[in-house]
């Protein structure tokens, strides 16, 4: 097994080993003898996050759905499946979830425990699709929490940021299958979103809105419609004075539209829709770095005035921003928490260093809006300036030590945020 780097190669890992089990059993045996672990997942990160000195665990051979409850409308999986496998297997058995991410790339394990997201502004993170998990703690032993037994400590131990142990297994909360069609829409004045943010946000079941920050516009707009809510949609002449994309496109300009999903209001399977880019295809451009900054959205406009000031020494560095809503949770780590955010995602031209020495700036910008960030992605923003955002925080540290007393799954990452 190589982990050597994570998924941009803008970090490499320390760790001693890396041990991939090819059961359950193994794997509690790596986790039980281990003194320092973590579990790495499809290395979607861009910090060191899943790093470790220690061992590294991978659950890629854990992959496969266990059970599908026709009754309960769920579905059982193991920790290492990924989204794109798993949106094939329920859509054929008539079935889906309610959103996905951009890339259907990533394991269901590792995007749970960053509160990764789609968008939609009724849509939550994709944690909050969760109905039971079960972890593996550093004992070796494993804990089930679920959303009906143990509800408190459930919300606590949805996005635990590899803290608690290793996720093995998964329930989901499951629907019936649905179609969706894709309509795309180009410049969009930035200043239409000071009265008409949330007509725009609203205008589908899933929205992006994105700028490559050559202009105060939004180059692209994305629609993704549900045809079984809206089967009458009829795509507008104009959207608050964007026009109708001639072409399938690229979010990033100049890469080929052959990566992404169907558009032209072509319909498809929700899975085959939802993400913006194919499974079997290299997403977004391969070569970068990310940041993302949650922001609630009642306060999302003067935010990105108080960015676009900025559009000067952004515009260099950037390959593309998107701007995403994600409605709220009740998950203790979660950025959408107890309010309705505007996630503004920043895919950066692989240069760390001047990306660095920006996002200082970047941060006093948002400083005034409440900003939470991604817990996956590059920032400069202390412990805790973070830990300060998340009213539940305390319990948090209180759960990771009733689990890992010890510290086996405390990698130099959690150390600095849970001191």
């Amino acid at each position: 097994m190589t982990t050597n780097t994570n998924w941009a190669g803008n970090l490499a890992y320390h760790s001693q080993q890396s041990l991939i089990p090819d059961t359950l059993d193994q794997a509690q045996e790596i986790v039980a003898q281990a003194t320092a672990i973590k579990t790495i997942g499809t290395r979607h990160c861009f910090n060191d996050i899943a790093d470790t000195e220690g061992t590294h665990i991978s659950l890629a051979k854990l992959n496969q759905v266990i059970s599908l409850d026709e009754t309960n409308h769920t579905v059982t999986v193991e920790g290492g499946i990924r989204y794109g496998e798993l949106g094939a297997y329920l859509h054929q058995r008539g079935y889906a979830l309610p959103n996905l991410a951009s890339l259907p790339h990533i394991s269901v394990a590792g995007a749970i425990a960053t509160a990764t997201h789609g968008s939609g502004v009724k849509n939550g993170n994709l944690a909050t699709s969760v109905n039971a998990i079960e972890l593996l703690t550093a004992n070796g032993t494993l804990h089930q929490y679920n959303r009906n037994k143990n509800m408190d400590t459930f919300t606590g131990a949805i996005v635990n940021l590899g803290a608690l142990g290793a996720v093995t297994k998964i329930t989901l909360d499951i629907q019936p299958t649905y179609q969706v069609r894709q309509d795309l829409y180009c410049d969009l004045p930035l200043s239409t979103l000071s009265d008409h943010l949330d007509e725009v946000l609203s205008y589908a079941y899933s929205v992006s809105l994105f700028t490559d920050w050559k202009s105060d516009s939004f180059h692209q707009v994305w629609l993704k419609i549900r045809l079984d809510q809206t089967p009458d949609f009829i795509p507008p002449a104009t959207l608050f004075g964007a026009i109708p994309a001639p072409q399938n496109l690229h979010p990033l300009p100049g890469h080929a539209a052959e990566n992404c999903t169907e558009q032209l209001g072509q319909p498809g399977p929700w899975h085959e829709r939802l993400p913006h880019f194919k499974l079997d295809f290299t997403p977004s451009s391969g070569a970068e770095l990310q940041t993302e900054y949650f922001i609630p959205r009642t306060l999302a406009y003067p935010a990105l005035e108080a960015l676009f000031t900025l559009r000067q020494k952004i515009e260099p560095l950037v390959f593309v921003t998107e701007l995403r809503s994600v409605a709220a949770d009740d998950l203790w780590l979660s950025p959408c928490y107890k309010r309705d955010n505007l996630a503004i995602h920043f895919t950066w031209k692989p240069d760390q260093p001047a990306i660095e020495k920006l996002l200082p700036q970047i941060e006093a910008a948002l400083a005034p809006f409440q900003p939470r960030t991604h817990w996956g992605k590059l920032h400069t923003m202390s412990p805790n300036k973070i830990a300060s955002s998340y009213y539940r925080f305390a319990d948090f540290k209180i759960l990771a030590r009733t689990l890992d007393p010890n510290g086996k799954f405390r990698n130099p990452y959690l150390k600095r945020l849970l001191a």
